[in-house]
């Protein structure tokens, strides 16, 4: 039983407790009737359940006014769990485009047996943002997020590919710092994931981890600013590819769409950032693109001594 002290909001109604749900037409009614009280449960255990949140109600019980979560069988609504679904299918296959498009790249370095002077700290910081996020999508700390699972499993299995690759073909000195780097990641995952499973608090393990994830993932989302910035100053879009670009704002619009529809802010909140900084990349590459090629078509000026 759940005491007054548990009543928590969750951004836009609370929610009650789920074994005091009465079937009340197509809705539910989160009122317990008998004891009183109303309790109040986290998010998560309300998904676990396969109920979703659909609006809310006030009355009056004496002088007291209470809110009461109006709660829906998600199965009763088969379009938008496909709709969820979908965004979260077709968020896969862009991350999975993003995860290889560091092939041709990998493919240089076999063939030269050399890593040059390419840096393996993106695949470090992209490795640590797959493991944190793939915690996250686990029915131990959320409910419902298996797309979520997916693709940052195929992640780490990518990142860890890329780094191992690069270890082998680099340096004695940067291999040393590259292996300190990895292992140190694995330990700060394992320490994530010992700690949040000390917590038994399902409520404050889910905003923990969700809030890492948040973290995590807007920093990824920020690293293409120093692009941005890159072909502001030099006027040129050599350096932000078009694809790489348009799979970035094609993955987080989908997961965007994915974590509204999932009511997940620690999912549609850092891909809303992410979205913004893929349409401002794709401006960028347009405007610039095109003030390139207009520039190419000018006629040269040609001087006779």
């Amino acid at each position: 039983m759940f005491s007054e002290s548990l009543w928590m909001e969750l951004g836009v109604a609370r929610v009650c407790e789920v074994g005091g749900f009465e079937e009340d037409g197509g809705g539910v009614d989160g009122r317990r009737d008998g004891g009183g009280e109303v309790g109040f449960v986290c998010k998560a255990e309300i998904k676990a359940q396969g109920w979703v949140l659909i609006g809310v109600k006030e009355r009056e019980v004496g002088c007291c006014l209470v809110k009461e979560g109006l709660m829906s069988d998600s199965f009763q609504y088969p379009v938008w769990a496909t709709c969820k679904d979908a965004a979260g299918i077709a968020g896969n296959i862009f991350a999975f485009g993003l995860f290889v498009s560091p092939i041709p790249t990998y493919r240089r370095i076999i063939r030269n047996r050399s890593t040059e002077q390419f840096s393996g700290l993106p695949y470090i910081y992209a490795l640590m943002n797959c493991l944190i996020c793939m915690w996250y999508g686990t029915p131990l700390i959320s409910a419902d997020n298996l797309l979520v699972v997916t693709v940052n499993s195929i992640g780490t299995v990518f990142q860890s590919a890329y780094l191992i690759l690069f270890i082998i073909y680099a340096e004695r000195k940067t291999k040393v710092s590259m292996l300190a780097l990895l292992l140190g990641v694995l330990g700060v995952f394992a320490m994530i994931v010992v700690g949040s499973l000390q917590i038994h608090d399902q409520m404050i393990r889910w905003i923990s981890v969700g809030s890492l994830t948040v973290v995590s993932l807007i920093s990824m989302f920020a690293s293409p600013l120093f692009i941005i910035n890159l072909v502001v100053r030099t006027k040129s879009v050599e350096f932000m590819p078009f694809y790489l670009s348009l799979s970035t704002f094609l993955m987080s619009t989908s997961f965007l769409l994915y974590g509204v529809l999932n009511f997940d802010a620690f999912i549609y909140v850092p891909n809303g950032i992410g979205t913004i900084l893929g349409i401002m990349q794709l401006l960028l590459y347009f405007h610039y693109k095109k003030k390139s090629i207009q520039e190419s078509k000018e006629p040269l000026i040609v001087s006779h001594a």
